[in-house]
């Protein structure tokens, strides 16, 4: 029976089936990476009702790129979820890398300070000027020069003691004035291009290679398919076996790039996701990243100074600066605050305090100042990323992906069913 099965089978038509989904198998797996990473920002049209629409569709339908912002149109998988793989990035692994103080430290709080302290002194006769000829213009005026001098080489003298206590309060504080978290979930959503470069700069051999096992799994779920067309001569079935064949080959990429996290022998055969399996030059990678683009002295700076809690960091820094000013002031303090009164003293006091809390943090815009410290950042990711359980590094690299996972199985669906009908408009009906 077996023979004659074999006897009767249309060769041409039998052997072009694997062929077929082979190559659908690789259009598949190439077309959703292209979905994974392409385009970088919402591409799509805007139609009115779209968004009181979407809201009543089923969760999954909401979740396509878009629709809950009234749009038609496609975004990259990753990077419309960016914010939401920032968030678990962090609280997979950010939070294991250190505190904020730990970050803080290895930015070495002596060695900004002593930077702080260079670039500024230059800056402290303009901010003193500046502020006495605002605040109290003729008096400062009528100040004999040598007199002037001595008030400004009095700040400067005060200046190392002023700006290590700025650094030691920062230090002290830092866990509740910075919040790597809100750090690195705005830069992601801000710039979603970098997600797409943590996955492509490590992981792009493995990504190539997931799309050429796209033919591999095309073709041997072919094989049972060709058969089943012999045996059954059905119409239907290339199209209905198709969507199986184009689901099952995308389930079977994501899980050779995934899973399993730890490497295994299964039958005999070590098997590892290959994206785990590189752990360690992901880590550099990742490391690198973040250290130049997400935590790095900059945005240090001008997250104290102008984020979410930057009212909280100019209080305490001006709270702090106040002592020194009143130290600068020296034997002439008590003679000044009777000339100007109690009332205006405090004012311009305050003044002072107030100019220098930005300058004294100004300095970590430095540029060549920041690669120098970013390195130790580097290190530091780097090192506990390298040390995480494989498990937690791959939900950090799938983070973005995984609840939109059915859109790509759909997908791959939808073009196993459109090769089905493709290979029978031009063969026909097996047998």
């Amino acid at each position: 029976m077996i023979g004659e099965f074999f006897r009767d089978i249309d060769w041409l038509h039998f052997l072009t089936i694997p062929v077929f989904t082979g190559v659908v198998g690789w259009l598949i797996n190439w077309s959703g990476l292209v979905m994974l990473f392409s385009p970088v920002r919402f591409h799509g049209v805007r139609i009115p009702g779209m968004r009181e629409l979407a809201t009543v569709l089923p969760r999954k339908v909401q979740e396509v790129p878009g629709l809950l912002q009234g749009g038609v149109g496609w975004q990259g998988i990753i990077p419309a979820r960016a914010a939401k793989m920032g968030s678990i990035a962090v609280d997979k692994a950010i939070a294991k890398l250190g505190t904020p103080s730990d970050f803080y430290q290895q930015l070495e709080p002596d060695r900004i300070a002593e930077h702080i302290v260079t670039v500024f002194r230059p800056e402290i006769p303009e901010l003193v000027d500046e502020v006495m000829r605002k605040e109290h213009p003729r008096l400062w005026r009528d100040l004999p020069r040598p007199v002037r001098e001595a008030v400004i080489e009095r700040v400067q003298a005060q200046l190392p003691s002023v700006v290590g206590r700025v650094t030691d309060e920062i230090g002290n504080h830092i866990d509740q004035l910075l919040d790597p978290k809100i750090m690195v979930i705005d830069h992601f959503r801000n710039d979603p291009a970098l997600v797409v470069r943590i996955f492509r700069d490590f992981g792009q051999r493995e990504l190539n290679l997931m799309v050429a096992f796209g033919f591999v799994f095309g073709f041997l779920l072919g094989i049972p398919v060709a058969l089943a067309d012999q045996l059954f001569h059905q119409w239907w079935l290339l199209p209905v076996l198709g969507v199986i064949v184009g689901w099952v080959t995308n389930a079977l990429g994501m899980w050779l790039i995934f899973e399993p996290p730890d490497e295994r022998r299964i039958l005999g055969v070590k098997v590892h996701g290959l994206f785990p399996r590189r752990q360690e030059q992901a880590a550099e990678v990742y490391a690198r990243i973040i250290a130049d683009d997400v935590i790095t002295l900059e945005r240090i700076g001008d997250f104290l100074l102008d984020g979410p809690r930057g009212d909280r960091t100019r209080q305490m820094l001006a709270t702090a600066l106040r002592p020194a000013i009143d130290k600068a002031a020296g034997p002439a303090r008590a003679a000044v605050r009777v000339a100007v009164g109690p009332d205006r003293f405090d004012t311009i006091r305050e003044s002072v305090a107030r100019e220098a809390v930005g300058r004294t943090i100004s300095p970590f815009k430095d540029e060549e100042f920041g690669k120098r410290q970013a390195e130790k950042i580097r290190v530091l990711v780097a090192t506990r990323t390298k040390e995480l359980p494989p498990a937690d590094f791959v939900e950090m690299m799938r983070a973005a992906i995984r609840e939109d996972e059915w859109m790509l199985y759909a997908h791959g669906a939808i073009m196993g069913l459109g090769g089905g009908f493709l290979h029978l408009w031009i063969f026909g009906v097996g047998g």
